[in-house]
């Protein structure tokens, strides 16, 4: 059973990796948006995110452009090297998830860029949302910090980028 529930984590967590950057943003919005009830009360709450750095880097976020709020948002995904990038990187996979749950109360908020309205999810993107919600609540959050833990530029691993200076 326990290879079975491992087994579906990686296929969910590659299915997932496998959408494209706007649809794995446009997921994170309805995670948020429709199963939010269930699934985000635990990353403001979990005892080894680290509030006030997820807040600092929200924070940043929050002061751009909203173009360039989506595009960070993409970098991340997209694992650009900038310094937020290096930045978001650095945190713990807890920390991280709840940065984007800040991001998404953010965009609720619309001090961050909104989703388009009537934005629809391509069938992978639902497939992944219906197989999320068909997990118990801490495989969910398994499922999500696999999601998030690989986004960003871990700074202690990345080369030296000439171009950044970074």
């Amino acid at each position: 059973m326990q290879t079975l529930i491992k087994d579906l984590h990686s296929d969910l967590v590659s299915a997932f990796q496998s959408l494209s950057t706007d649809q794995q943003l446009a997921v994170f919005w309805f995670i948020y948006k429709e199963v939010g009830k269930s699934i985000t009360p635990a990353a403001p709450g979990a005892s080894t995110a680290a509030p006030a750095v997820a807040e600092g880097l929200f924070n940043q976020v929050k002061e751009l452009s909203h173009e360039e709020q989506l595009q960070i948002q993409r970098d991340l995904i997209e694992r650009t090297n900038c310094l937020i990038c290096r930045e978001y990187g650095a945190l713990s996979d807890t920390t991280k998830l709840l940065f984007w749950y800040l991001l998404a109360q953010g965009m609720d908020a619309t001090v961050i860029i909104p989703m388009p309205e009537n934005y629809t999810l391509e069938s992978a993107a639902t497939q992944c949302m219906q197989q999320l919600q068909q997990l118990e609540f801490s495989e969910q959050m398994t499922v999500l910090r696999s999601w998030v833990s690989d986004m960003g530029v871990d700074p202690s691993s990345s080369p030296h980028d000439k171009e950044t200076g970074l």
